[in-house]
Parts: structure tokens; sequence; C-alpha cells
């Protein structure tokens, strides 16, 4: 099955339209969004999907061991106008029957085979994978998460980038994902967090293919709660690094109190914690942008700032139409994006301790994107201006 085929299928299925509108946003033009471990077989009612839908994810993906509750699950997703990652136990033994089963739903997105392999089970997966697609016909893509980067090579069998390079290559899904959540007690993981993204930016665009990222949206040892800064500078330096779907980890609270997990945005007494309603803002705030990042192109990536962490390369040349660009030493995350004539500059702050001061001067007309996908003029000359903790910039002007 060629990739080329379920890559329109993703695009399609998300009602990603590609139109030029003098930069603003297309109609129906949506970042896909997916809830990880969202609404158990035991919880699913409409309200609970309605509830799913308004707190702003347009894909479930709900752990369900029956294909009786996988059906359940499309038949309410779609009453509120959500796609399913579909899983059971049944997809892996009985694919070919699964699949005929679900595969005309109008709610389904795709099909999930597993979570953060290691090499040793790519052949099997690939294998798995295969099956489904044909009895698919390619009209829906495969997706599964990949390890993040601190793992230890002895569970990979490999290095980093080649245990992603592998990937891509034996199992032949249409997206690559990854999981990792920089936020700690200790602060943020930089070293590591940024190499990860840099590396799977590298190998999925080597590969024509889009990746997907994740936020943290539920506390967990060693992991604290989520606030509006954690969000955004996890989801905002995905983007900037070309992230074409996003996802949080989780929706509902998991039952295991093996990691400490507790407030959950549906939270271990299921209903909505604080979490819910960061969430929510951060899905508007993203969608309001969404036209910005959505099938845009990645020309350039640096970082500026007193350190450069390890797998980031130090900006040596300004981008296009970009005078002077300075931070102060907590720097940024430099990304030149380019869609429908235009250049987006998007500038992500690194800490989220405080508000990041930048200077920036441009050698023509510029607009500032604010959070609700307005364009602002910016003045000639150079503008002082402030970034908040963990948030972005977003500048748009013509090639």
């Amino acid at each position: 099955m060629k990739n080329t085929t379920i890559l329109s299928a993703i695009l399609l299925m998300t009602s990603i339209v590609f139109v030029s509108c003098q930069g603003s946003p297309a109609s129906g033009e949506k970042l896909p969004i997916m809830s990880w471990y969202s609404i158990p077989a035991e919880d699913a009612t409409l309200e609970r999907y309605q509830e799913l839908a308004d707190c702003g994810f347009n894909i479930n993906f709900s752990h369900l061991g029956s294909l009786e509750d996988l059906r359940t699950s499309l038949d309410l997703a779609q009453q509120v106008g959500v796609k399913v990652m579909a899983t059971c136990r049944e997809l892996e033994t009985s694919p070919d029957s699964v699949v005929a089963l679900v595969k005309d739903h109008p709610a389904l997105y795709g099909y999930f085979l597993r979570d953060e392999p290691a090499c040793p089970s790519f052949p099997y997966l690939a294998e798995w994978a295969r099956k489904i697609e044909y009895a698919d016909g390619g009209e829906h893509p495969l997706y599964l998460n990949l390890l993040p980067n601190f793992v230890d090579t002895a569970v990979l069998t490999c290095n980093y980038r080649e245990y992603v390079r592998r990937f891509i290559a034996e199992v032949k899904l249409p997206m690559v994902s990854f999981d990792y959540y920089p936020v700690t007690f200790g602060g943020i993981s930089s070293d590591n967090w940024y190499d990860n993204m840099q590396v799977i930016h590298d190998e999925s665009e080597a590969a024509g293919l889009p990746f997907w990222a994740f936020a943290l949206s539920t506390a967990h040892d060693p992991y604290p709660l989520p606030t509006m800064a954690s969000l955004r500078l996890e989801l905002y330096t995905a983007l900037a690094y070309g992230a074409q779907g996003l996802q949080y980890f989780t929706y509902w609270n998991p039952g295991t109190e093996v990691w400490n997990f507790h407030e959950a945005p549906i939270n271990q007494n299921k209903e909505r914690s604080e979490a819910y309603y960061l969430v929510q803002q951060m899905n508007r705030e993203l969608q309001a942008r969404a036209f910005v990042f959505v099938g845009s192109k990645v020309v350039s990536i640096s970082h500026v700032g007193k350190t450069i962490f390890r797998g980031c390369k130090a900006m040596e040349e300004l981008p296009a139409h970009v005078v002077s660009l300075e931070t102060g030493d907590d720097g940024a995350v430099v990304s030149l994006l380019e869609k429908d004539g235009w250049y987006y500059l998007v500038l992500v702050s690194r800490t989220l301790e405080r508000p990041t001061d930048l200077k920036v001067a441009f050698d023509t007309r510029v607009h500032m994107i604010g959070p609700d996908g307005k364009a602002v003029r910016l003045p000639k000359g150079e503008n002082a201006l402030s970034i908040g903790e963990g948030d972005v910039a977003i500048f748009r002007y013509r090639k």
C-alpha cells in the first residue's frame, strides 16, 4: 500500500482544506488533536462524548477491549462530530473481519497498532499493518507511538536515530508519532527533548511523512500538574518543528496507581479537573492558529540564547526578511515556516520561569498572529515585545 494514498486520507478525514485567503484561516482547516487514553467503555455515553468534543478534541482514542465497545464508540463519536482511532482485541486476532465491519463508519479515523514498540517487534507490526491496509483498501491511516530518546539503547537495540529510521523503513506507516514529556518537578529536560524533536523532524521529513507529538495533561510521577505555560511550551515547540498532529496524555485518568496518575482532565473521580479547562483553552487557541501550521513546510529551525542544547543548531544567519532578532539569555526556538506564498516566523519560549524579552525588526510589512488567529499589523522599525512563559510569537509576511 502506498503511503501517498493514506497520506491523502489523513488530510481528508480531518477536513483539512488548503485555501489561500491572504493568510487568513481557511474554512474547515483544523489540526488533528487526539485524546489519548480517553473515555472507557463502561463510561461511554453521549454526554461524555459531547464533553470530549466540547474540550476541543476531534479524534478520540479510547483503549477499548472488544469490537462491540469499538462500535459503540464510533456511533457516539459520530453524533458529536468526533473521529475515532480504532483499537480492540479482535483487530489483532481477526483484522480482516474487524476492518470489514468498521471501515465504512463515518466516524472512523484510523487504526492503532501498539504503543512504544522496540525494534524486535517491527517485523510483526509490519505484517499486521499490511493485513489491515489490505482489508481497509488504504482508506484510513495506521498509527502507533514511538519511544522517546532517553530509553536505553539495550531496549531499542540500536541508537535512537536508527530506531526511528528503522521504524519508518520497516513498519511503513503513513505518520511518525513519539512521546516525550519534558516538564518535570526538576524543570525542563531541554538537552534530551529538543534533540528528540530534531531527530523526529529530520527523519520524518526525509521520508516525506508527517509527525505527531504530545503534551502532558495528567500529573504523575515525576511530572507536575500541567499549566498553560507547560502546554504551550510542549505544543508550540512541536508545531515549530513541523508537527501536523497533536495529542494529550491523557484525557481520562488511568486507573492504575503505579505511576500515581491524578487530576487528568477527567480526573480519578470522573469529574472535570482544572486541567480540562486548560486543555479546552489550549485547543481553542491551537485551532484559531491552525491555518499557520497545517500543511506548512519547515524552512529552517534554529535556537538563540545563552545555551544551545544538545542536537540543536545555533542561529547563524537571520531568517528571510528579518533584519535583527534578539532575546535574553533564556533564548527561543526560531522556526521559519512556508505556506501559500507566506512566511511564518515562529518564536517559542524555552523557559517556564519568566517572560522572554524579544527585539525584532523586518525589512517588509509584517503582521503578528494573536492567540485568536487575528493578524495585527506591526509598526515599522524594531519592535520590543515580550513572549510569555512557554508561549509563542508568530509573525506573518510575504515571501
